[in-house]
This record gives structure tokens, C-alpha cells and sequence, in this order.
């Protein structure tokens, strides 16, 4: 199979699965227009990551990496009315177009968009002793997965559910003579996961739109 199996089958799968939404499209399109690069993830990969947080029964969600706010709206959608969401971003540019989409999507109430270098809002996070989220979603700079993992799992309770994207990279991480910081820091994430006896862990490959990658993904006990 070739990549063009792979999105067409996308095509297919979320043509059968979704209806169409015209926040997550406008968010898309003005995403596209203010030249945020085509990151985001699949309309699928964004359901499964909502139906994921709705599973957990998620009251508390972060996400790290907002770019357009297209996953945001996915995970928001997933929280009861009394639910809340904060998200990271470390470009405001990126924040800026995600706040406008947000907003179309009706969600301006429930999600809160924070400005600034993840480790550092994290850090702060922990100072405070901010409760702790029911979901997690890492989808940010890959050379800081291990410090993030560091952080976020500070701010879980048994039962939190963390999904990191990007963690296959076209196979590159099993590559353990690479170079790569991306694929460094996805190598030293997943090593801290697999050492870790409160976190019981698995990923898996993706083919699709946005070619061939993965999800991880843990609960903590």
C-alpha cells in the first residue's frame, strides 16, 4: 500500500464515521490562511481522542501544543458543562488564530489558552498545586516530551489517562542510533514510561492522512 491508499481509506473512514462540522472546518481553513503548517490531526485521530477523554469520564483536561485549536475543540466537546480545559502554547501567533476558532466553536467559556514555554507553565502548575487532570494530550515540541512527562505526571491522580501524538515518526524511533532530537526525545519519553510501575502504557502505528506515526497512550495507577 502507498500513501495515497492511506488517505483515501482516511476519506472513507471519516466520511462514514463523521458529519460535517463547520467550526472544525472553519478552524482548519483560517488555520491554513494565517500559515499555521498542516500539523493538526486527522478528523478521526480528533473523534477518537474525543470519544477517549468522554470514556474517562474527563472533567479536567490539558492539552500541550494548541496550534489552531482544531484537537482543542475535539477534546472540549468531550467535557460536561461544568468542565474545563487548558491548553499550552508557546507561539502567540498560533494562540491568537486558535482563540478565534474557539470562540466560533462556542467554547470560549470552557477553554483557557496559556501563552508561554510549556516547562514553565508546567513548573508553575506544580507550585500552585492546581488540582489535577483526568486527561492529558501531548502533541508539542518532541525533544521535550521527557520533561513534560516529568511534569504532567505530577499533575495526574490514578486514573488519568495521557495520549502523546507523534510517537512512531515514519518508523524513525526504533532507530536507536538516530540522531534526531525529535526522535531522542520520543525514545527517552517512551523509556520513562516503560520504567515507570505506576503507569501502565502501550502505542500504537498509524497510517493515514498524516502519513505513518502513532499514539501513545497510559493510565495512571
Amino acid at each position: 500500500m502507498d500513501e495515497q491508499q492511506w488517505i483515501a481509506m482516511d476519506e472513507y473512514l471519516c466520511d462514514r464515521t463523521q458529519t460535517p462540522d463547520e467550526a472544525l472546518e472553519a478552524a482548519l481553513k483560517s488555520s491554513a490562511e494565517a500559515g499555521l503548517p498542516a500539523i493538526a490531526v486527522a478528523p478521526n485521530q480528533g473523534k477518537l481522542l474525543q470519544m477517549l477523554a468522554r470514556l474517562r469520564g474527563a472533567r479536567r483536561i490539558l492539552e500541550l501544543g494548541t496550534l489552531g485549536g482544531y484537537s482543542t475543540i475535539w477534546l472540549a466537546r468531550a467535557l460536561p458543562e461544568d468542565g474545563t480545559l487548558l491548553t499550552l502554547e508557546a507561539v502567540e501567533h498560533h494562540a491568537s488564530v486558535a482563540r478565534k476558532n474557539i470562540e466560533r466553536a462556542g467554547l470560549s467559556s470552557v477553554v483557557s489558552i496559556i501563552v508561554g514555554d510549556a516547562v514553565d507553565t508546567l513548573e508553575a502548575f506544580v507550585r500552585d498545586s492546581i488540582p489535577p487532570f483526568d486527561f492529558i494530550f501531548l502533541d508539542a515540541d518532541k525533544q521535550s516530551y521527557p520533561a513534560y512527562l516529568r511534569l504532567v505526571l505530577r499533575l495526574s491522580r490514578p486514573g488519568t489517562v495521557i495520549v502523546a501524538d507523534n510517537v512512531i515518526r515514519e518508523g524513525r524511533v526504533a532507530d536507536a542510533q538516530s540522531r534526531d532530537p525529535d526522535v531522542i526525545g520520543v525514545r527517552a519519553f517512551l523509556d520513562m514510561l516503560a520504567k515507570d510501575a505506576n503507569v501502565s502504557t502501550t502505542a500504537i502505528q498509524t497510517v493515514g492522512s498524516k502519513g505513518w506515526d502513532g499514539f501513545s497512550f497510559s493510565i495512571v495507577s
